[in-house]
């Protein structure tokens, strides 16, 4: 076969495959090229230019998932025919330090993980201006208008560069586990976008609001305790902890992506022990005061916090930001040392950072306070 040809048999197979181009896309872009062609029929010249734009866009998201695709079919591979290495040969693994597989030639690991934008950077998006957090207070009862509101409707899609510290720190409700650590915590995420195939996040959706009468109060764990207990003071939201199929399908995608986000975020590698996951639903006045993931003995193991967001089209809330602080160690634990990124909640992204941080989520404003309308997140952490 020619080169030509091997590439339209590729070609034909991708435009068949709903994890790269769902049928209702291929509709909508089949109805775009025609409608921009009868525009521009009387302009050849416009008519190539516009065709070419739709083409350069599509063709950026069809590669991306495909390489998506293509990227876990290979790690699958290689995790079946690697041989299953004994207790001494895993030991023998760990001292030679971390090792890393190199990558198939011109075969990047899609999706590219994004760095927050560093300061002095441009955005393409209107950013307001930094905030100083405040103290943690009460909840507002149902109803009530939520105070200190974040300025609507500001789609920030990049997380705020750290401003300067403020000179009134928070302090972290929980210490952290006793071990060794450093002076200062910087804020540092790695944010993907586009994490799941548009069918798939449809099929999650429609999942979690399906499950909507096994969701249960969200639990907070003391550093002094070994059970979770319900605190409203401290956080407000519904969980569901069976994830059926999904639990697999996020960690399989995340185990794709692993070893570029922790060579980001200047992390050593490290072997999966277990995950944790739940979907989280976060509705009218909901919100998680400062905290990290791994303040108590219980949940010690946590190396690496995910937040994958979904929701369902159109957004009905506002707010729900997460906020990453920047810390300092004083009197031995952390505290916020005033400034913070802001990540706001897109759809079908994820969101990736040490579980040392501390960080909070923002009070939700759900006008309908109908459960369908909620903020989703899947999230859980990496145990090593």
């Amino acid at each position: 076969m020619t080169p030509k040809q091997i590439l339209d048999s590729f070609s034909d197979t991708l435009m068949h495959d709903e994890r790269i181009l769902s049928a209702r896309e291929r509709e909508l872009l089949a109805n775009l090229l025609r409608h921009a062609e009868a525009a521009t029929e009387e302009h050849s010249e416009n008519q190539r230019g516009v065709r070419a734009v739709i083409v350069a866009a599509v063709g950026e998201t069809v590669a991306q998932r495909a390489f998506a695709v293509l990227g876990g079919s290979i790690v699958e591979r290689i995790l079946e025919s690697r041989p299953k290495s004994t207790p001494d040969a895993r030991s023998a693994e760990m001292n030679a330090g971390p090792r890393r597989d190199p990558e198939p030639p011109g075969l990047p690991m899609p999706p590219v993980p994004r760095d927050p934008e560093p300061p002095g950077v441009a955005v393409p998006h209107h950013k307001p201006p930094h905030h100083k957090p405040e103290r943690p207070r009460d909840p507002e009862p149902p109803g009530a208008p939520l105070r200190d509101p974040e300025p609507p409707g500001v789609p920030l899609r990049n997380p705020e560069p750290p401003g300067r510290a403020q000179s009134t720190a928070v302090v972290s409700e929980t210490s952290v586990v006793v071990r060794q650590r450093p002076a200062s915590l910087p804020a540092q995420c790695v944010i993907l976008d586009e994490f799941l195939a548009p069918q798939e996040v449809e099929e999650l959706t429609r999942f979690a609001l399906e499950h909507e009468a096994q969701f249960t109060a969200s639990e907070v764990v003391a550093p002094t305790s070994e059970r979770g207990v319900i605190d409203y003071e401290h956080r407000r939201s519904r969980v569901l902890e069976d994830l059926g199929r999904y639990q697999e399908l996020l960690v399989r995608r995340i185990k794709m992506v692993l070893p570029q986000v922790v060579h980001k975020l200047g992390m050593e590698e490290f072997a999966i022990a277990s995950v944790e996951a739940q979907i989280t639903a976060s509705n009218d006045g909901d919100f998680f005061r400062f905290h990290s993931d791994n303040a108590s003995d219980r949940v010690a193991a946590r190396h690496l916090t995910f937040v994958y967001f979904f929701h369902r089209e159109p957004r009905q809330f506002e707010g729900g930001e997460l906020r990453i602080h920047d810390a300092r160690l004083e009197q031995d634990r952390y505290i916020s040392a005033g400034s913070y990124q802001t990540i706001v909640a897109q759809q079908n992204q994820i969101v990736f950072f040490p579980c040392e941080l501390l960080h909070e989520i923002t009070p939700v404003k759900c006008p309908s306070r109908l459960f369908a309308d909620s903020r989703f997140t899947l999230n859980g952490w990496l145990r090593q």
